[in-house]
Order: structure tokens, then sequence, then C-alpha cells
């Protein structure tokens, strides 16, 4: 147990520093264009799908919360908030990067998830048009809650960045230490016969994993990516399930609470039958 938790330490230590100057690039990227995405996302009319997935790639902290506002206010529709969900990845992409993973294996994640969420959000919205086409919306736009989850705004880049590290430091540190701790006590081998050769099985555990409305989900599965206990397909699925804090901001601010189950079971739907179909068709990244 010593040597697990010593090597844990030691992996997270070395990881500080890439994070912090990961955080900062982040940061800096979300004070000159969050608004502006927002902006755009709001302007977007049919083509909100688009700009959704595009959009929720980049590195914005709260981007899926916003998202979630606009569309508990009926601003925009529910293909453009799941391709926000879908495309966006919360912690994964620090992670990467802090880990020295090869640029050209993070940009075909990015690609996968930002197709899967816009050809999703352009379906769901062409289906709903069809469906409800000759019926008068009484939805009306509404007042927007704009809470975010994190409070960057009223924060320095450099003081964001640092409480960005220190939060994101303590959750692989934990997560880190459990998955060791599992694989001492089952065995590397065990796990990846449960859930490398699993095709049906993985992108099922990783959609459950992904539903957990903070950055733990995307941690988890990206650690577990890194330790080879899944394979890319697999991870891919969980993360598309991921949405950030943004179905814990859904729940907290759209009273429709059967209407919020109905998406997080679409949700979750997309990403597992997405990662399904990545595993059989033999997705190696």
């Amino acid at each position: 147990m010593f040597e697990v938790i010593q090597e844990t330490i030691i992996d997270v230590i070395k990881l500080i520093p890439f994070l912090f100057i990961t955080y900062l690039i982040m940061e800096y990227i979300e004070h000159k264009t969050s608004e502006k995405a927002k902006k755009t996302i709001k302007k977007a009319g049919k083509w909100g799908s688009v700009w959704g997935s595009f959009l929720g790639i980049f590195p914005q902290c709260g981007f899926s919360a916003s998202a979630t506002n606009l569309y508990a206010a009926r601003v925009i529709t529910l293909g453009s908030l799941i391709s926000v969900y879908l495309s966006t990845s919360d912690e994964m992409l620090p992670i990467l990067i802090s880990e020295a993973v090869p640029f050209s294996t993070i940009l075909k994640i990015l690609i996968i998830k930002l197709i899967i969420g816009m050809i999703s959000g352009i379906l769901i919205d062409v289906f709903l048009r069809i469906k409800n086409k000759g019926k008068e919306d009484e939805e009306k736009i509404v007042d927007l809650c704009e809470e975010e989850h994190c409070h960057c705004d009223h924060n320095g880049i450099i003081k964001s960045s640092i409480k960005h590290t220190i939060n994101i430091t303590l959750f692989i540190l934990v997560v880190s230490f459990i998955i060791n701790v599992f694989i001492k006590l089952i065995g590397e081998e065990t796990i990846s016969h449960l859930l490398l050769n699993r095709p049906i099985l993985g992108p099922m555990v990783a959609g459950l994993i992904g539903l957990i409305p903070n950055c733990v989900s995307s941690v988890t599965l990206t650690q577990m990516y890194l330790q080879n206990l899944i394979t890319s397909a697999t991870m891919i699925s969980g993360l598309l399930v991921g949405a950030g804090v943004g179905l814990a901001v859904l729940f907290k601010i759209n009273k429709k609470i059967k209407e919020n189950i109905k998406i997080v079971i679409l949700l979750y739907s997309i990403g597992v039958i997405s990662g399904i179909v990545l595993e059989f068709i033999g997705l190696q990244i």
C-alpha cells in the first residue's frame, strides 16, 4: 500500500507544472472568447448544433453550464445543447497535454467528439422540427440564470489557473490512488479482460462514469485510458456522455424533471452507441 501511495504522489507531482501552464493558456482563451462564444451560439439558429460542437471542444470553463442556461431559457434548441454536451471534454484535454500525449492523438479524439456531437445535434433538431411542424411554439424566452459553477470571471487569469490546478491535482491524486489500489487488488489482467475485451460492456460502464456531473468522470476515464485499462473507443464513449457540470445545472434550473431525465437518457444512449460502433469498427488511437 505504501508503494501505491508513493507512486501516486510522485506521478501527480510531476504533472503539476504542466497542468498549471495548460490552465493558464485555457484561462486566457476563455477570458478572451467566452462572451463571444455565448453570443455566437445564441445567434446560430438552425446552425446551433454545428457551432455548439465547435465551441464545445474549446477549453472553456463552464461552457456546458452556459449552454444549459441558454437551453433552459429556450434561446437554443435541444440539438444545440446535446451537441455541446457531446463535444465537451472537461478535464480530458489538460490531462492528456500534461501527460505529453501526442498532439495527433488528442486531435483525433477531439475531431471524433466534434463530428458525433454535430451529427447528433443536427439529427435531433431535424427530428423535432418534423415532429412539431404546424404546432405553435408556446415556449417563451425567459431571463437567463448567469450562475457559473466556478465563478472564474471574478478572478484574474493567474489566480483562476492556480485554483483549477489545485482542484484537478487533488482529483487526479484521489482518482489515481483508487485506480492504482484497484489494479493492485484485482490485477491489471483481470481488469483488462473485463473492459478491454468487452465492446458492449466497456462503453456502457464508461457511460455510467460519464454521468457523474463533475470533472471526476473525465479524470477517471482519461486516467484509465492512459493506464491501458480501457480502449480509446470506450474512453470516448464515456467522454461523450460526460458534460461537465452541465447536467447538474440542468436539474437545478430546468424545472421539467421528466424532460431532464429524457435528455440524460438521450445523452447516455448516444455516447454508449457511439462507443460500441467505434469498438466494432476497431478504432485505436
